[in-house]
């Protein structure tokens, strides 16, 4: 007989919701909006109700489920509570006891970028390695470490923070965390920015870049294109991408660096960006770690909750 699990993704605007069998096979994804009013009080009941209906749909038994994961926007201890959740309006909410009380099943929860890089790790572009290292770029740098097949947490779910490594001593401007000189102030889509701002103000040199206003993936297609104030633009921001993540993989000795987020849709141009900072900082003996892009997009949180179940 074959089981399922579910996985859901809660983010502020929708709840991404999977039905998979317990070997990673869609059967079916949805969304519900997360209603955030009143504290978020209602998102898990929202969740419950969505999966119930489901297994009523499919004329299952709970008997047929093996649980259910949740990664939410936030830091979670090992026993489901979420310290944090501002996207959601949570302050120290019981995720796991909360919605196995309304769903009757099993639960799990954890930090959905850790999620995340689980589900890339299980069906993504880490399949295969059980030491992987997941790095996203998109408006912040965030990350997931897998250990042996297992989320690595940290003592309060904040374990794979690795936009907040510290690269640079002397930036002038704050990081959301509140230090200065944060990985994410220069490998996120804003870092990049940020770094081409500093770069045209250096520099005289036309680039179809001066004059008017540009996001990250203008960067890049300028560079692909020869522009040659975004090809040094491209080349400061694979400086700083690669160092952060030698640091990173120094420290958790991965077999794999999976690359996702909005920035990483730049292709197979980052690695060449960022190889040379990467060999020049990472220890020698990490240094062999294949790397490779994200595979599963938005659905990778939900694949990543419901691999929770399953060890």
């Amino acid at each position: 007989m074959a089981r399922y699990v579910f996985g859901a993704d809660i983010g502020g605007t929708t709840a991404k919701i999977g039905l998979l069998t317990e070997i990673g096979e869609k059967v079916d994804f949805w969304e519900v909006p997360t209603r955030t009013d009143n504290g978020g009080e209602l998102v898990l009941t929202d969740v419950a109700e969505a999966i119930r209906g489901k297994i009523n749909e499919k004329n299952l038994n709970d008997s047929d489920i093996v649980g259910v994961g949740v990664g939410v926007p936030g830091a979670v201890n090992v026993d489901g509570l979420c310290y944090q959740a501002v996207n959601l309006g949570w302050e120290n909410r019981a995720v796991v006891n909360e919605l196995h009380s309304k769903v009757k099943l099993p639960v799990k929860a954890g930090n959905d970028a850790n999620v995340a890089a689980l589900g890339e790790s299980w069906k993504g572009g880490g399949q295969g390695y059980a030491n992987m290292l997941l790095v996203t770029l998109g408006t912040g740098v965030g990350g997931g470490i897998i250990n042996e097949g297992k989320i690595l947490n940290g003592a309060k779910g904040s374990g794979g923070e690795i936009g907040h490594i510290h690269l640079v001593d002397d930036e002038p401007d704050t990081c959301g965390c509140g230090n200065h000189g944060c990985f994410e102030q220069y490998a996120s889509a804003t870092g990049a920015v940020r770094i081409a701002r500093r770069v045209l103000a250096e520099t005289t040199e036309d680039s179809v870049l001066r004059g008017g206003s540009f996001e990250c993936k203008d960067i890049f297609d300028a560079a692909k294109k020869g522009d040659a104030v975004a090809t040094m633009i491209a080349e400061r921001y694979g400086y700083y991408l690669g160092k952060g993540i030698a640091i990173t993989a120094s420290v958790v000795n991965p077999e794999i660096i999976v690359l996702g987020g909005g920035v990483s849709k730049a292709g197979d141009m980052l690695f060449d960006l960022l190889m040379p900072s990467f060999k020049k900082y990472v220890f020698p003996g990490c240094a062999d770690a294949k790397f490779a892009l994200a595979k599963l997009g938005n659905d990778a949180g939900v694949y990543g909750a419901a691999k929770m179940l399953l060890y």
